[in-house]
């Protein structure tokens, strides 16, 4: 009688086990990582998707799909069992040159964001990803215009440590990144959340372009409904085993798929 006066009362508890991890599963979002470049191929993609597949299993936010290839960006339903859009939260694009998506693919992409409300995570070379694609430009919120410093030890300013992952950073510190310059690119429309300190640049450099010192480094902004996130950082392979940089990810991460709130009002940038 012992016993069975025991089992009944596990029984509940089992119940309440099995609901939880139930609960914590459906909490869990869904990460699509897309790694294919045509054109320059960075030699950072591959352990930059493996760790961002990590972080996901390990704060338990969310589970990752990596592809090399474009066939899941779309709403059109797939053979077997293969997933599109309509299967993700996000998505996070480390890309680069004319990916081969037909019209109504790019269209879904948008929708995606646009309509539906999800996120895009753009990081480094997203910036030169798709630049004979004006509606792409927009979403991202700008495209590469070389990198007149190369691979070097950069002067960041963080303006606004509020946001998520943000908190990792310093207010100022140096990173051993390849920087983008941005064209395309406007504070009207986005939140700046890193840009270089101008002051520390040699802008004599013949292939600066921009005459208004703003070199955004990281930037946060609406499309839509959808959150857009964008970094240049991630050139340098080191960087994703860097503590700070994979707080900075995991917090955009959850930022784009709405699971944290930030105020990504556009502002000008400071005067000092």
């Amino acid at each position: 009688m012992k016993l069975s006066h025991f089992a009944l009362l596990a029984l509940p508890l089992a119940f309440i086990g099995a609901a939880s991890a139930q609960s914590v599963a459906q909490l869990k979002k869904h990460l699509l990582v897309l790694g294919e470049e045509k054109g320059y191929r960075h030699e950072s993609v591959s352990h930059a998707m493996a760790t961002i597949e990590r972080l996901g299993q390990e704060t338990g936010l969310w589970d990752t799909v990596i592809r090399t290839d474009t066939e899941v960006l779309t709403k059109k339903k797939l053979e077997y069992n293969a997933k599109n859009l309509n299967d993700f939260d996000a998505v996070l694009f480390f890309t680069a040159g004319e990916l081969e998506m037909d019209s109504q693919q790019k269209a879904d992409l948008l929708s995606f964001v646009h309509d539906d409300g999800k996120g895009f995570v753009g990081v480094h070379a997203a910036t030169i990803t798709f630049t004979e694609w004006p509606e792409y430009g927009k979403l991202i919120g700008g495209y590469f215009d070389e990198h007149p410093w190369g691979t070097f030890d950069a002067p960041i300013l963080v303006e606004d440590p509020n946001f998520p992952g943000m908190q990792a950073w310093p207010q100022s510190f140096v990173l051993r990144d390849e920087i983008y310059q941005i064209r395309n690119f406007s504070r009207d429309g986005l939140r700046v959340l890193m840009r270089l300190d101008a002051g520390k640049l040699d802008l004599s450099n013949p292939k600066v372009h921009r005459t208004d010192r703003d070199f955004a480094v990281n930037w946060a902004k609406m499309y839509g409904k959808g959150r857009v996130y964008y970094t240049s950082l991630g050139h340098v392979k080191e960087n994703w085993d860097n503590p700070q940089f994979q707080k900075m990810l995991t917090g955009a991460i959850k930022w784009a798929m709405g699971m944290t709130e930030a105020d990504v009002t556009p502002r000008w940038a400071p005067t000092k």
